[in-house]
């Protein structure tokens, strides 16, 4: 029978104990997610990071075999998968799971000094929900990472006061700058929130735990330094960690009106809490989540670009705002949630509705609950004994993996990197522009079988020049042997 204590538990949030909520955020996450273990290409990026994480874990150090603009630990984590799990996707995404389950968890605990209990967790399922779905956030992406070892890092900063706890928080955001280095800005915003602390709060740190902190995170910058100096390679950590990624943002910028919503958005909302006396501003955790904010907005306009997915950076920590604020109308006005809230929160995850759908009738249609071209196109190679030496993937460039092959250059392990020339001097490349490469590609190592999507334009349509002398040549050179789902394979014509 049950204890009055258990039934308490079960009808009160109060009593709810952590280690069920934690348990709860995993069930949801896992729901979420696992029909996306199945599925082969869910972001370019994800592709690229399984590639270098294989190449590492074969004894090779990014930025050596193949090349990203990313720092290590983006690749030591996926290498770390492989090296014990081996080639296995569903290691791979089943550990997104727990990185999304440990940001919306902390995400939850920071919530949990400035609000309820039952506010926090519906907090954290919102963070569940803004990490899992909506694009190509399925996939494990290095804003996942980052964000995993960053959020603890806050909940370390905002409620442990031991100095031991400080340098921990350091570590993880050292973590965090060498998953995203963008993320270095929110880290220096803190870090400047902590030294003033030190100085004017002296009731909750002393300079001793800032100097712990800082240490705490050069510790792993260092760290991810040492395998190259030892191995004397450490101005390949250079060029590519560090000076690849400022060329980059200073040639691949957005325009100020594709930056401008967030920015606007969020404005609005802080001026909104002022305003209604909606934010408490003196409240410690209210100041290091906005001082975490601000860092990444910072971020975002120094890097000159917002995608999807790097938002993931910055919506727990709204989350938190955005919850406060809602909560005093809330509890003012004894708001009470419509009857139909239930069935709108469980019709979100409707794009997980869907590829339940996917994999159960891929498993009917083709028995494997595998699917998507990097699987069936890498099958048809093998099984029509294609030709895979200098392979090249314009798409689909995880069949590399599952292939047991390479990129035929270094500029190509991504594909859009062909087209990205202000970087080819990061890593040693003999050709100059993104042309020089195709035609190298192309003209010199002659791949046998190339990879594209049907229908689809091969390059960015940015990319003219480019575009124009693909196409000609694949045209001139190439015939589609088949066409696999989405994907057509070519083959190399027989001529001199």
């Amino acid at each position: 029978m049950p204890t009055e204590r258990n039934k308490k538990a079960f009808l009160y949030f109060s009593e709810v104990k952590n280690s069920l909520v934690f348990l709860f955020f995993f069930i949801i996450t896992f729901f979420i997610r696992f029909p996306f273990f199945f599925r082969d290409y869910i972001d370019r990026d994800e592709s690229t990071f399984i590639l270098l994480g294989q190449s590492w874990a074969d004894g090779f150090l990014p930025y050596t075999q193949l090349w990203d603009l990313k720092p290590p630990l983006t690749f030591a984590f996926f290498a770390a998968i492989i090296s014990v799990f081996g080639k296995s996707f569903i290691a791979i995404r089943l550990a997104g799971v727990f990185l999304v389950v440990i940001t919306s968890y902390y995400t939850y605990k920071i919530a949990l000094s400035v609000l309820s209990k039952k506010a926090s967790i519906i907090v954290g399922v919102l963070c569940i929900f803004l990490l899992s779905l909506f694009g190509s956030l399925q996939g494990v992406m290095s804003e996942h990472i980052c964000i995993a070892f960053f959020i603890p890092a806050l909940y370390f900063l905002q409620s442990k006061k031991t100095l031991g706890y400080t340098f921990l928080a350091g570590l993880l955001m050292g973590a965090t700058v060498m998953v995203k280095l963008n993320m270095a800005f929110p880290i220096f915003f803190v870090g400047l929130y902590l030294i003033y602390e030190a100085f004017f709060a002296k009731k909750h740190i002393n300079l001793l735990h800032v100097l712990l902190f800082g240490t705490g995170v050069l510790a792993v910058i260092f760290a991810t330094i040492l395998p190259y100096y030892l191995s004397d390679q450490a101005i390949v950590w250079w060029e590519s960690v560090i000076l690849a990624p400022l060329e980059y943002t200073e040639a691949r910028r957005y325009s100020i009106f594709k930056l401008a919503p967030i920015f606007v958005i969020t404005i609005l909302f802080l001026f909104y809490a002022y305003k209604s006396n909606s934010l408490n501003f003196k409240n410690r955790t209210v100041q290091i989540v906005l001082v975490a904010i601000i860092g990444v907005l910072m971020s975002f306009v120094k890097g000159g670009r917002i995608n999807g997915h790097y938002l993931i950076q910055l919506h727990p920590m709204l989350l938190i705002l955005v919850a406060i604020v809602t909560q005093k109308p809330t509890t003012d006005f004894k708001l009470k949630a419509p009857k139909y809230i239930l069935l709108i929160v469980l019709l979100i995850p409707a794009e997980s509705y869907l590829e339940y759908a996917n994999i159960i009738k891929n498993n009917y249609e083709r028995k494997t609950f595998f699917n998507g071209e990097g699987f069936s196109v890498p099958s048809f190679i093998k099984n029509n004994n294609l030709e895979t030496k200098n392979i090249l993937f314009f798409e689909y460039h995880i069949g590399y993996w599952n292939l047991d092959t390479l990129p035929p250059t270094i500029a190509s392990t991504h594909p859009s990197n062909i087209c990205r020339d202000e970087l080819f001097t990061f890593f040693d490349n003999p050709r100059k522009n993104s042309l020089e490469e195709l035609k190298f590609i192309m003209e010199e190592l002659r791949p046998k079988t190339v990879v594209i999507r049907k229908g689809r334009r091969i390059l960015d349509k940015k990319e003219i020049e480019e575009n124009e002398y693909i196409d000609a040549y694949l045209a001139k050179h190439y015939n589609n042997f088949a066409t696999v789902e989405n994907a057509e394979i070519l083959q190399r014509l027989e001529r001199p």
